[in-house]
């Protein structure tokens, strides 16, 4: 099981939202198609399947708690690709 896929895992068995990595998260995404645009301490990221930007904050090393759940549930990426 690569990193990525670790990463997707601990994401969707939640309760783990504020262990979550903020490079891993952002190099998730990366792996996943998006594009990501950096503006001050914020990370956008798109990709055309979505309409709306995903927003990304660091809070030291880990990504915010409540961006990290909705990143692979609310835009539904925790299946195959």
């Amino acid at each position: 099981m690569g990193r990525h896929e670790k990463t997707r895992l601990k994401i969707l068995r939640g309760g783990s939202d504020a262990n979550i990595g903020f490079d891993d998260l952002r190099t998730l995404l990366l792996h996943l198609g998006f594009e990501e645009r950096v503006r001050g301490s914020h990370h956008m990221f798109h990709k055309p399947a979505i309409e709306e930007l995903i927003n990304l904050q660091r809070s030291g090393a880990k990504a915010k708690p409540y961006q990290v759940s909705a990143v692979l549930l609310r835009y539904d990426l925790g299946g195959d690709e």
